[in-house]
């Protein structure tokens, strides 16, 4: 299943005209005429190169595919002028130029680059991996009450500012002034990663704050992750306002099991990656996630995880909003549940939801016709079976690193 995915992304998707790799292909993986460059698809694209090299080293496709990814991000997504890397590369529009950088994006080319040096040693990639540190450093992060801002201009212009602006056909419009939980967790994975390369004092002591900013600040005493705080750390929460209003901010305020699910395992690689691997706190957050995704997320009638909910009370009374199961969501689950039934291998329960959820997959996620995932599980989204395979945000990211984490312990291997 692992090369089957990998097989059909590479070396399909390697763009041999402009670089970096193609991004949208319909269903039955054919060419989109429209191919934008973003950069966390072409990052995510570099790291599962990376990962799949390590796997199958004689199997070459995967290392020229990372090759190639990594001197697209090198030559063309860095900016030349202010720093950072472009959200969208730019060939020349100064359109694509103004759209605001991202740290969550320059956190996955961290990733990226952290993980190509590992795998080749190669000094530019882990110059460049410093490089977008110091930036995130000097333009994202808040030094007064810690943590980083997501959202800054080209120039490298924080949400703090009054000189702040954001381009209008930005999506995060709405929470451009907040600290958010997706480049937070992502941005734990990255210095995770980073650590492994470069144990440089600053990224332990960077990584360690992302840690308990995640274990003890995002995650309530429920299981599950809180989405946006302001710069104060006090926490952007619509429960108490109009069922209209709820509905409206539904983004800014749900439970988002997928993420909660992925957060559990990365709150735990953070913690191995710091010598802290038994650490009875972070195993204690990160079985509260999992087990409330369990309890929670779920679909009882045909398993599968539903994409999120709310706490209705604040006393954990949760209700679906998001029926539809990401294809994503589901490559977390299975990794997790796994790992969990691992951990402890006396709760039985782990393995039955890991095998159930395989099960789920193998039913109403998988497109065995065409290659690859579905973009949701059928059973809730029946148009997913006539929904694109890739897109600038539907990668091959999360299915590889669940797959092959799976395959390594269920050949009884640690994953970290």
């Amino acid at each position: 299943m692992v090369k089957n995915i990998l097989h059909v992304w590479y070396p399909r998707t390697i763009d041999t005209i402009t670089g970096g790799y193609f991004t949208n292909y319909n269903t039955n993986w054919e060419k989109m005429p429209r191919q934008e460059k973003m950069i966390v698809t072409q990052t995510r694209g570099v790291w599962t190169a990376c990962k799949a090299a390590e796997h199958f080293p004689n199997e070459p496709i995967y290392r020229k595919a990372a090759d190639h990814g990594f001197l697209f991000l090198k030559n063309n997504m860095w900016d030349p002028k202010y720093g950072g890397f472009f959200t969208i590369f730019p060939n020349n529009d100064p359109k694509l130029e103004s759209i605001n950088k991202m740290a969550y994006g320059n956190s996955f080319a961290i990733y990226a680059l952290a993980a190509y040096a590992k795998l080749t040693h190669n000094k530019e990639a882990l110059e460049l991996a410093q490089k977008t540190f110091w930036w995130l450093e000097k333009h994202c992060r808040d030094s007064i009450f810690g943590g980083y801002f997501d959202v800054v201009t080209r120039e490298g212009i924080s949400a703090t500012s009054p000189n702040f602006t954001i381009d209008k056909t930005d999506y995060r419009n709405n929470v451009a002034r907040y600290k958010d939980f997706n480049s937070t967790i992502h941005l734990l994975e990255a210095f995770a990663e980073l650590y492994q390369v470069w144990p440089d004092p600053l990224v332990r002591k960077r990584l360690e704050e992302m840690l308990v900013l995640v274990r003890d600040t995002f995650t309530t005493k429920h299981g599950y992750l809180r989405l946006y705080f302001k710069n104060n750390w006090q926490h952007v929460s619509y429960r108490d306002s109009s069922d209209a209003s709820r509905k409206t901010h539904l983004e800014t305020d749900h439970v988002t099991f997928g993420h909660d699910i992925e957060t559990a395992y990365l709150l735990l690689e953070a913690a191995a990656r710091l010598g802290l691997k038994n650490d009875p706190k972070t195993l204690e957050v990160a079985k509260k996630l999992n087990d409330h995704t369990l309890k929670f997320g779920i679909d009882p009638q045909n398993g599968g995880v539903f994409d999120g909910g709310i706490d209705t009370t604040g006393n954990d009374d949760i209700r679906i909003v998001m029926p539809t199961k990401s294809w994503w969501g589901q490559a977390e689950a299975l990794n997790a549940m796994l790992l969990f039934s691992k951990l402890y291998p006396n709760e039985t329960h782990y393995r039955k939801a890991f095998e159930q959820q395989w099960r789920y997959m193998q039913k109403y996620v998988i497109d065995y016709t065409h290659g690859d995932w579905y973009i949701n599980g059928t059973d809730t989204d029946p148009r997913a079976l006539k929904s694109v395979k890739a897109s600038a945000w539907e990668c091959n990211y999360h299915t590889s690193r669940a797959l092959l984490n799976c395959l390594e312990m269920l050949e009884g291997k640690e994953i970290f």
